[in-house]
């Protein structure tokens, strides 16, 4: 059994400040000299990020969809272990999952892994009425017992006050401390939600008077109290636990236009056998040398498109290496870029590419997000004709499908209704479904499956 101290920052609905006030608390602990093992529930890829900045550790993400319960308290445990705190920031409102059900929600995470809840409440034009939230939080039916609350968005003292003395009254549940209304505490945000750490120069600032705000606001003590409490968890390893399949060259696309990856996913194809080589498709003027694979993932391409367009010697190598027969798997942001051509949120279009025929149309609209079920149409790199996987949409644009072959056929939870995506053809697989290797073992091996046989291909 594990003895690892933990608290989960859940709030009581999306845009509450509960990525703010979860960062802040990380940050105060590193300050204090702790290991903080930074995790975010859900599929979320950009405040892992900041995480990260916060406290030096790659974030992990915790997703019942992806990775089942005994696969989320492996992937915890797995990195919770060599840290002396963990800090699960969740994600929407506490029991918000799935359509109607928990699954996917932070409260089934929570009490996967038997962790001490903190919940944010946004203190905004409430005062008696915010302990009736917390009570109704508190005494959901099937729910979570909440460890704290924290207030934040206090108009004065006197309102911070004001609401936790109704709280603590009628509800017994602890306000450990409030932070005041706070315009400097605000991080950026851009049509994907936050602007991902990598391209935001000032984030290391933000995030030390977040720290200082926190530490005025709530004694370190009392956290590290509450993460005490939280009993031992049993040691699991079923994900991780495999032998070296093959041996291959992987090729990993990862700068500021394409950085949304899962860590476990990467840590399992290394796991397998993969050697992963990281090449910038911004800087660098070609791949890595040898490759037999490359995995290009999401990101913002559109934000940076004007410079991948003007990268001419990385796309003619990437273009002779896919013609040559390189397994080529792109997610997203990976997809746009292998188009023919981009049209920015101005209309304004920019050369891709060029491996998919297809160009891509930025939208102001939302295109897509949400969990789904996608079986495949024919046999790709990652999986065989009919193989079903689980996986998540988010994006903004959208495709000229006409002569693709369409990848997988895609379908939301509990809906039914379908629609395709993608191209798969031969040694190339571009779509928008974000998977996660750690939580679909047979993609990832189908994968560097692929790349193995390019490599003996290409030795002959």
């Amino acid at each position: 059994m594990l003895n690892l101290p933990r608290i989960m920052i859940a709030g009581t609905h999306s845009g509450v400040g509960k990525t703010t006030v979860a960062l802040a608390v990380m940050a105060m602990l590193d300050k204090y000299g702790l290991r903080v093992q930074p995790f975010k529930v859900g599929p979320d890829y950009i405040d892992p990020g900041f995480h990260q900045i916060a406290t030096g550790r790659i974030s992990r993400n915790l997703d019942t969809f992806f990775l089942g319960p005994e696969g989320v308290q492996e992937v915890f445990t797995r990195s919770a272990r060599s840290a002396d705190i963990s800090v699960i920031e969740g994600v929407m409102g506490l029991y918000d999952g799935i359509g109607a059900g928990d699954d996917g929600s932070s409260a089934r995470v929570a009490q996967i892994l038997k962790c001490p809840v903190i919940l944010v409440l946004d203190a905004r034009s409430m005062a008696h009425s915010a302990a009736a939230l917390v009570w109704g939080f508190s005494n959901f039916p099937g729910g979570v017992p909440l460890a704290g609350v924290i207030i934040n968005r206090a108009g004065s003292p006197r309102h911070f006050k004001i609401l936790k003395e109704a709280i603590e009254a009628k509800t017994g549940v602890p306000v450990l401390g409030g932070i005041l209304r706070e315009q400097d505490l605000h991080l950026p945000e851009r049509h994907l939600g936050l602007v991902p750490s990598l391209e935001n120069e000032k984030i290391v600032s933000v995030i030390d008077k977040m720290a200082h705000r926190i530490m005025e606001a709530i004694p370190v003590d009392r956290i590290l109290s509450l993460a005490g409490r939280a009993p031992a968890l049993s040691r699991l390893e079923n994900i991780f636990a495999v032998h070296k399949q093959v041996k291959i060259n992987l090729g990993v696309v990862r700068d500021k236009a394409f950085n949304f990856y899962y860590q476990d996913g990467l840590d399992l194809l290394e796991c397998l056998g993969a050697e992963i080589y990281t090449c910038s498709a911004l800087n660098d003027a070609k791949l890595p040398e040898d490759l037999d694979g490359l995995y290009i993932g999401g990101g913002f391409p559109e934000v940076f498109i004007e410079q991948l367009a003007d990268n001419h010697m990385f796309i003619r190598d990437l273009q002779q290496s896919a013609a040559g027969g390189m397994p080529v798997y792109a997610e997203c942001g990976g997809l746009m870029y292998l188009c023919t051509s981009i049209k920015d949120f101005s209309g304004c279009e920019y050369k891709g590419a060029g491996i998919i025929p297809a160009s891509c149309q930025m939208g102001h609209k939302r295109a897509a997000l949400g969990y789904v079920s996608a079986t495949a149409i024919s046999s790709n790199i990652l999986v065989d004709k009919g193989s079903k996987l689980k996986g998540h949409e988010f994006h903004y644009s959208s495709i000229n499908a006409d002569k693709l072959n369409s990848a997988y056929l895609l379908q939301k939870p509990g809906d039914g209704s379908s629609h395709r995506d993608g191209h798969a053809d031969s040694n190339i697989l571009a779509t928008y479904l974000h998977i996660h290797f750690a939580g679909s073992t047979a993609a990832a091996l189908g994968l560097l499956r692929s790349c193995a046989a390019y490599r003996r291909y290409r030795r002959i």
